[in-house]
């Protein structure tokens, strides 16, 4: 069975492919897919984004779908950067967006954070079902680690001791709030498909 995941992102591509693949489901981008969409992400939740992603992709396919939203929420501000967190200073290097989010953070005790990821399963069943992870940690003043990608390099976390950045792929996975939420869907799709090879017999 397909599944289009509403980005052309490749490494989420190959991240979904390797765990829904065992599943039965055949994971392929947008591209893949000869879909051309820029939705306006004008959500105010992850949730929400997720699936305006969905229905716009929906316009173009019956198949399912699958989308994500995810982001950084600084507690002392708010949960800024939040859903505009891939919006933030948006053209700038993540160099600068860490010199800019310490700087709102300067003389703020709280230095907590976590990372959010929604998904959003559409054309699955009748209504669109969702998976939400959460990773807990706290921002540091100067980035550590080459590993990862966006607000990894600040992003500490107290469990393993290293920031996001600093992390094995492997590792990452096994905690990352994106991890956490792909364990919640791939744990739903087990038991769907159990539900409908019990039925047969």
């Amino acid at each position: 069975m397909r599944i289009i995941l509403a980005s052309n992102n490749q490494h989420k591509v190959d991240e979904f492919k390797k765990v829904l693949f065992p599943l039965g489901y055949n994971v392929i981008s947008l591209k893949e897919a000869q879909i051309e969409v820029e939705p306006d992400e004008n959500g105010k939740t992850f949730k929400e984004n997720a699936l305006i992603k969905c229905l716009a992709v929906s316009k173009y396919t019956k198949d399912i779908i699958l989308s994500d939203d995810s982001g950084l929420e600084i507690h002392a501000l708010n949960n800024f950067p939040g859903i505009y967190s891939a919006r933030f200073m948006e053209g700038h290097p993540y160099t600068d967006k860490f010199i800019a989010i310490n700087e709102k953070l300067n003389g703020k005790d709280d230095k907590s954070a976590n990372f959010n990821c929604t998904l959003c399963l559409y054309n699955f069943e009748e209504n669109p079902i969702y998976f939400e992870g959460k990773c807990e940690g706290l921002i540091i003043d100067k980035p550590c680690g080459n590993n990862g990608f966006g607000y990894d390099p600040i992003f500490y976390f107290p469990l393993l001791g290293k920031t996001f950045a600093e992390l094995s792929p492997e590792e990452k996975n096994s905690y990352s709030h994106r991890g956490e939420a792909i364990k919640l869907l791939v744990k739903y799709l087990k038991e769907k498909n159990f539900s409908k090879n019990y039925k047969k017999l």
